[in-house]
């Protein structure tokens, strides 16, 4: 159990470090392009470690990984960008965090003998609660009216998102860094396509403060971290996985405020808390069960 605690910790930080250097990365690069380039650089970095490790894959699934692909990276790298021209921050990351419940509604249709346990259920609202608390001084000074559209275009990216890591459970006798690869490799075709379709490559103008971001980015942000992604839903389940995305933000909220060298507000720990006791939850009645 502690490590899949240390490994969703793990995730946590690396993911939660990514929008400093995505803002970075921004200067140099579309948004469309930081994705699809994040997604090549990630697969390239796994190809390399397969090599290194010697670790061949032997499955054949690569329709399953086309589709996984779509749902995981193409879809949702298009659709948040654009909504988040729309929304604040801390709605995009709360709506964004519905996923899990996403996730826990939609297993017994994508897995075998999958049921909604009282684990999955309450640690998924305690750590939604977590959440609310997390940008609830945010939320209280946002007067401005929520843009429907892009609020939507969040939600069908995080249905995409849960459908996705509930399809990885699909895959049988692969080791997670084969299925972290063969993912992003899927994903950087198809990412790459809709980057010609929609950016031309005249729009990028890289600096090098934005070239730097952009390879910790795909190297660490899409390679490492998303092995580390597949090896949690291997060993802990969807359910427990999809749960990054209260931890995320709070690491996020963390570390701009180091960076930023500004006092960290009550709610932030207390939103720590409450999303670390909703992991605990999880994998306390996951194992009594």
């Amino acid at each position: 159990m502690l490590k899949n605690y240390l490994t969703l910790i793990a995730i946590g930080l690396i993911w939660g470090s990514q929008f400093v250097f995505q803002e970075i990365s921004l200067e140099g690069f579309s948004p469309v392009w930081v994705g699809t380039l994040r997604a090549i650089l990630g697969a390239l970095t796994l190809i390399v470690i397969c090599k290194i490790m010697g670790i061949r894959g032997a499955s054949k699934q690569w329709s399953l990984f086309a589709l996984i692909g779509l749902l995981e990276a193409a879809i949702p790298f298009v659709l948040v960008p654009w909504a988040q021209q729309n929304l604040t921050s801390s709605i995009a990351a709360i709506l964004m965090g519905t996923l899990p419940f996403y996730a826990l509604l939609l297993s017994p249709v994508f897995i075998k003998g999958a049921t909604i346990s009282k684990g999955n259920t309450v640690s998924v609202i305690v750590g939604f609660s977590g959440l609310l608390i997390l940008f609830s001084p945010e939320l209280s000074s946002n007067t401005g009216a929520i843009n429907l559209v892009s609020s939507a275009a969040i939600i069908v990216a995080a249905v995409c998102f849960a459908i996705a890591l509930l399809l990885l459970n699909r895959v049988r006798d692969e080791h997670p860094l084969i299925v972290a690869r063969n993912v992003l490799c899927m994903a950087s075709i198809q990412l790459l396509f809709i980057a010609f379709l929609t950016a031309p490559i005249t729009t990028v103008k890289p600096s090098a403060s934005s070239m730097f971001s952009l390879i910790y980015l795909g190297v660490l942000c899409a390679g490492v971290v998303y092995y580390l992604y597949m090896m949690s839903i291997k060993n802990a389940g969807a359910v427990f996985t999809s749960m990054t995305n209260y931890l995320v933000p709070a690491v996020g909220v963390l570390i701009g405020v180091l960076l930023a060298d500004e006092s960290v507000q009550t709610t932030t720990w207390l939103a720590l808390v409450v999303i670390l006791s909703a992991l605990f939850i999880n994998q306390t009645l996951a194992k009594s069960r």
